[in-house]
């Protein structure tokens, strides 16, 4: 990094392919990775004096292209990663930008806290989280990630350093969680986590016939889960479109759990280091096997009807266990081939999701384009500018990408955009490949996109942070 004190960007930043991590969308960009909030900080000026749009990533777990920069600079934040204070007493942490999720959990657990909200895997850092405003599958309950952020620190591309929070700058504090990292360099985040009694929780599985009876037992668990998930398989039809799976968990109190001291220890959170005989990082060569229509309406079928035989089953699960299943097959994304998938996932008010989410099925079976995975949540709405959740369903849908069809795929995510739009919905750009200006518009509404891009203006007014979602979705409506 001392080169950046006497040599350009320009000619410095080593030239990378990057992607998302659907692995769909790709381009090359300069990339660098300061290790310390100076670093970072000379970083940002250095791009601003040489005319360089900065975009930031963390671990690269956006599906599309939020973290991607094809006119510019790449910044990765994960090398500033250290935790600078912990409160056992209190439950908070103040953490530096590429602290992880795993980095978190592993800090805290043993002293009785858990992250409040985490997505499907344990790798995506804070800053990630906060920019991305993370849900988990207590969205219903928890509200998102940024519900649980006390304060953090913003650095502009002036230089200067932000300090927000609901009281403190609070309407920097309310664009910057969810704001795509666009509004500044996140050099901190004071997190409050959530007392735990147990490493475990209960789980309970139960199965769905149809839609219809998949809506009405998850919402007949929702007052008293504190997870619920929905799986859905995506490749039934007619009387059996929308079947699924719905697993509830609930914390365990100290007395309800007679391992409840030994299963707070980092070393019982641990996922196997093989499942059903195989190596897990082997795993995903053997998915590759059934990642095809017929292979995964036979995984699906069998997985189903398994779930008709376990209906009503409880059994213990530790923390990571449950909540970071993308995280039992590492690499499974490569399971999808070269060419990748993109997941698609639409928030619909509670009074049009179950018809919109039919209507999605329905038109994806017509087009024999039915996703890989289906993954049914319930949402609350929350006060965040650019906030995707609302009072309502997501369904989150993988499609693959086939040589050839990439066309075809897009077009179809036009047709089926059009009926969200059309019912209310929003859309998660941390997973967004193909979004358009106007469905950005029609989505977030135009007071809304204003509020956000006046803030930009005034924290960014040479439109330095910039990254391909935001050329690509956003930046019209302006």
């Amino acid at each position: 990094m001392n080169l950046l004190k006497r040599t350009s960007l320009r000619h410095t930043a080593e030239l990378r392919v990057l992607e998302g991590f659907g692995r769909a969308v790709r381009a090359v960009c300069r990339y660098v990775a300061p290790r310390t909030v100076e670093e970072l900080a000379l970083t940002v000026q250095r791009a601003r004096a040489e005319g360089l749009t900065i975009a930031f990533r963390g671990a690269g777990r956006s599906y599309g292209d939020a973290a991607l920069n094809a006119s510019g600079l790449v910044v990765d934040t994960t090398g500033i990663d250290r935790v600078t204070a912990w409160e056992p007493a209190t439950g908070i942490i103040d953490a530096g930008p590429g602290v992880t999720i795993e980095g978190l959990w592993r800090r805290t657990i043993e002293d009785g806290y858990w992250p409040a909200v985490v997505p499907g895997t344990m790798h995506p850092t804070l800053a990630g989280c906060v920019s991305m405003n993370v849900h988990g599958k207590n969205n219903f309950r928890a509200g998102p990630f940024g519900d649980h952020v006390l304060d953090l620190d913003l650095l502009t591309p002036a230089g200067d350093i932000v300090r927000c929070s609901r009281d403190e700058n609070p309407d920097v504090f309310f664009a910057v969680v969810g704001g795509l990292g666009l509004l500044g360099a996140i050099t901190r985040v004071r997190l409050q986590l959530k007392p735990v009694e147990s490493g475990r929780l209960r789980v309970e599985a139960l199965s769905a016939r149809n839609l219809d009876e998949l809506f009405d037992r998850f919402e007949a668990h929702l007052p008293h889960g504190d997870y619920v998930v929905g799986w859905v398989d995506c490749f039934a039809r007619a009387a059996e479109l929308g079947r699924g799976i719905i697993h509830v968990a609930n914390y365990l109190r100290a007395g309800e759990d007679p391992e409840a001291a030994v299963s707070l220890h980092v070393e019982r959170q641990g996922l196997p280091p093989r499942i059903l005989g195989f190596p897990r990082s082997a795993l995903w060569r053997i998915m590759r096997l059934f990642t095809n229509d017929p292979g995964v309406a036979l995984v699906n079928a069998v997985k189903f009807f398994t779930s008709r035989l376990q209906d009503g089953h409880t059994y213990l699960q530790s923390h990571v266990a449950f909540a970071f299943l993308l995280d039992y097959v590492p690499d499974w994304r490569l399971a999808y081939g070269p060419e990748g998938f993109i997941q698609y996932q639409i928030f619909v008010p509670h009074a049009e999701a179950r018809a919109c989410v039919r209507d999605v099925l329905e038109l994806c079976r017509q087009e024999n384009r039915c996703s890989y995975l289906g993954v049914l949540k319930r949402h609350r709405p929350d006060q965040f500018l650019l906030s995707h959740a609302v009072d309502g369903w997501s369904l989150a849908l993988d499609f693959p990408v086939r040589a050839g069809q990439r066309a075809d795929l897009w077009a179809l995510t036009e047709r089926l955009t059009e009926r969200v739009l059309a019912a209310g919905g929003r859309f998660y750009f941390a997973k967004d490949a193909v979004l358009r200006p106007a469905d950005v518009e029609r989505a977030y509404g135009r007071d809304r996109l204003a509020r956000f891009l006046a803030i930009k203006q005034r924290l960014d007014p040479d439109g330095v942070l910039a990254n391909d979602l935001w050329s690509r979705a956003l930046v019209q409506s302006g």
